[in-house]
């Protein structure tokens, strides 16, 4: 019998797009609510399934595949929809974290509650450290490396968590192309959280420091939660400049 393959990234995020959500979800008042409202009733769904599974293989192991099946199949029937979203949800709605999002609503009011890491970013520049470049190096890649997709969505949300430590430019970049990362990560049902990043001088291979323009060898140590639970290094050489003289930013990332 030939073997069955697991489900593309593609067709992963199909999956998720053409989940069915309860009435009370689709009819939250105001796009960025009811997009809240979204990823909270998805990460209710991943957070339930998942126990479900683990269950289910205590009593019975089944093979990453099957798992996939399973999900699908309870992401079609919307499964805990009915005591998910009550019908206070319209409050509800107002406290839940909101996903990154590159063009937000400006009509609607901000969440009454500030996100909760690692969703949060710095708002501006003025909020964060840029005097130092390997703490510069650190926080970019640790915040960019820091996913939770059923939350997210999409995978800019994470290059907007970096953004106040990039440059524009590597920011526009990152944004606009996809990320191998994440979708394998999205294939998986994972959640990734950075343990630890290292950062170390550039190898030999790469431009000496200027007062302007830095290289660092940075290694984050990452954990990923989902279908299989599992460790990773990531190793990504990062140029910082400091060009106008008013902080270090990640200005290119070699190894994603």
């Amino acid at each position: 019998m030939a073997k069955k393959t697991e489900p593309t990234p593609e067709e992963w995020r199909e999956l998720l797009a053409s989940m069915q959500y309860p009435e009370e979800v689709r009819t939250t008042k105001g796009r960025r609510a009811r997009r809240a409202a979204k990823a909270a009733h998805r990460e209710e769904v991943r957070r339930t399934t998942k126990e479900w599974v683990r269950e289910e293989r205590r009593r019975d192991p089944i093979r990453p595949a099957g798992a996939l099946i399973i999900v699908a199949v309870i992401l079609g029937l919307g499964f805990g929809a009915r005591y998910l979203w009550p019908q206070d949800h319209d409050d509800k709605g107002a406290r839940v974290t909101a996903t990154a999002s590159p063009t937000p609503d400006g009509q609607q009011e901000a969440p009454t509650t500030a996100p909760s890491a690692p969703s949060a970013s710095p708002s501006s520049s003025a909020a964060v450290d840029l005097d130092d470049p390997d703490r510069v190096a650190e926080e970019a890649v640790r915040l960019y490396l820091t996913r939770n997709p059923p939350k997210d969505g999409e995978h800019t949300a994470s290059v907007l968590r970096a953004e106040p430590y990039m440059t524009p430019s590597l920011v526009e970049n990152l944004a606009a192309h996809t990320d191998k990362q994440w979708a394998k990560l999205v294939s998986r049902g994972g959640v990734s959280t950075v343990r630890t990043v290292k950062v170390e001088p550039a190898g030999t291979d790469l431009p000496v420091d200027t007062p302007v323009r830095v290289w660092r060898k940075t290694t984050a140590k990452i954990d990923v939660e989902g279908y299989e639970d599992y460790s990773e290094t990531t190793v990504l050489q990062v140029e910082l400049t400091n060009g106008d003289g008013d902080g270090w930013r990640v200005s290119r990332i070699l190894g994603l």
